[in-house]
């Protein structure tokens, strides 16, 4: 499966659905991306259950900055509309394998209870 290019519009849509997201925040000038690009490439061959994104950060500022990019390459990882995994810096193939291992093992049962938790916290704390 190749990858998929994000933009404003279709960020939210494709991050909040079900299943795994990768998104990958780059820039051509950013020599680390491209370093990193083959290596994520080479991942959505091999997994073809998650979807793999892009975000070019030049093209997209509004959005890189809306969700604190300040560092590229940043890798994120959703599952099920959640955010698990939010780290700047390229990833060799291994790490990136270890990374959608972690997410996949993931007992989203329990995070969406944390979530819950969080926000009824939040909610008490603010009134």
């Amino acid at each position: 499966m190749a990858t998929t290019a994000l933009n404003a519009d279709s960020f939210m849509d494709t991050i909040s659905g079900d299943g795994i997201v990768l998104v990958d925040f780059w820039a051509s000038w950013c020599g680390p991306c491209r370093q990193f690009a083959p290596v994520f490439e080479a991942a959505s061959e091999k997994n073809e259950d998650i979807t793999f994104t892009k975000v070019d950060t030049e093209a997209e500022q509004e959005l890189a900055g809306a969700l604190q990019i300040t560092s590229i390459p940043t890798l994120m990882a959703f599952r099920d509309g959640i955010l698990l995994f939010n780290q700047p810096g390229a990833l060799p193939a291994q790490a990136l394998d270890q990374v959608i291992d972690a997410v996949r093992e993931v007992d989203m049962d329990e995070v969406r209870a944390e979530v819950a938790k969080q926000q009824a916290d939040q909610g008490s704390a603010q009134a």
